[in-house]
């Protein structure tokens, strides 16, 4: 009995100790590409040639953004047959590619907006990624919430493109606050529980890093445009 109950204990620290070598390297690729995404959205912005380059040319610009979508995709789909090396350059190249099309966020917001915005983004994420690793509240209920937020939020976002509504654009934008703040205590939990089982999918670190890279830049997106105030 006693021996059994020393292994129990083992497996137990052994478990933990996998989980949180798992989320440092999640929190390291997280915030290696946040640290990507800033250096090439304020080269982009100050640089008026790669300006002119991505923002001048349609066809450009909207290949830089297929070209985001498809690295997500590949990265979500093809996890467990990627090296931890490949998924983290293509995690790297997805970073610098949003650091570039979102330069001109530096342009269209005051210094102060964008720096106040990201400090309330960073204190949220971290309130949140701690409530998902503390809390013994299983957060698997709020998938379906939060899936069919996120879907109504792009939906409308869609429309929006076209009715260019400033009120529906306020709407979306607090609406996608609430979703991607709850998004990011929940995956916080669903990596967690998934270390131990993914331990050996080199690539899934660099998958998480993704899920949660994605809940901050658009949780910061939609606190400045709620709150941010536009250059003159």
């Amino acid at each position: 009995m006693a021996n059994a109950f020393e292994n129990s204990q083992v497996l137990v620290r052994g478990a933990a100790d996998v989980e949180r070598r798992f989320m440092a390297a999640v929190y390291r690729w997280m915030t290696l590409g946040l640290l990507v995404t800033s250096g090439v959205a304020f080269y982009v912005a100050t640089t008026p040639a790669a300006l002119q380059m991505i923002f001048g040319n349609r066809m450009v610009f909207w290949g830089l953004v297929i070209a985001q979508f498809g690295l997500v995709i590949a990265l979500s789909a093809a996890v467990n047959k990627l090296s931890a090396g490949m998924a983290g350059a293509l995690f790297i190249l997805y970073s610098a590619l949003t650091g570039a099309t979102l330069s001109a966020v530096l342009l269209a917001y005051t210094g102060a907006s964008v720096a106040s915005a990201f400090a309330v983004t960073a204190g949220t994420f971290l309130a949140m990624s701690v409530y998902g690793t503390v809390t013994k509240r299983d957060l698997t209920s709020w998938s379906t919430f939060l899936f069919m937020g996120l879907i109504g939020v792009v939906i409308a976002s869609v429309v929006n493109i076209f009715t260019k509504s400033g009120m529906v654009a306020w709407v979306i934008s607090a609406a996608a606050v609430v979703v991607f703040t709850g998004l990011t205590g929940y995956d916080t939990q669903r990596l967690r529980r998934m270390a131990t089982a993914g331990a050996g999918v080199a690539a899934l670190p660099v998958n998480g890093a993704l899920a949660l890279y994605l809940d901050f830049i658009n949780l910061f997106l939609s606190l400045l445009n709620l709150f941010g105030g536009r250059r003159n």
